[in-house]
């Protein structure tokens, strides 16, 4: 097994994100023949009913996580809510998931889905290095998907 830091963890709803701020948090990959990730986010109390709605959903939920370092691309994993424990003011969120790609191609799916949307030139560029920082989730392209 490997045990990673968490450096951000988003919650994929809908078309967008929504962050979820951690106070501490880790990824372990447990190296399994499911190919198995354990999340665990350790965040502030308010997000309670939150979560435990989340977790009563019978469908997965897919989660966006930063490992190790800010400017790592974002890992993308389906998962569902083992456990919602709350501790004083803050709660413990354990995570069971599946890494939906092993490798991301994120540079290049951001660049087209950019052309795609017709921008060029000066603004390309700009847009380019902003949406690198932010690491918004992507739409990916049919050819591109496994």
């Amino acid at each position: 097994m490997k045990t990673f830091k968490i450096i951000s963890l988003h919650i994929v709803e809908e078309h967008q994100l929504r962050n979820i701020e951690l106070i501490d948090g880790l990824i372990i990959n447990k190296e399994d023949e499911n190919r198995t990730w354990l999340i665990e986010a350790f965040i502030d109390g308010s997000y309670y009913d939150y979560f435990r709605d989340l977790q009563q959903q019978p469908n997965d939920i897919e989660v966006q996580v930063v490992i190790t370092h800010a400017a790592n691309d974002p890992a993308l994993f389906t998962c569902h809510i083992r456990c919602v424990k709350k501790m004083d003011e803050h709660l413990s969120i354990l995570f069971e998931a599946k890494l939906k790609k092993a490798r991301s191609e994120y540079a290049e799916l951001l660049l087209q889905n950019l052309v795609d949307e017709g921008l060029s030139g000066q603004t390309l560029v700009n847009t380019f290095k902003e949406k690198m920082k932010e690491k918004p989730r992507l739409k990916e392209r049919e050819q591109s998907k496994s």
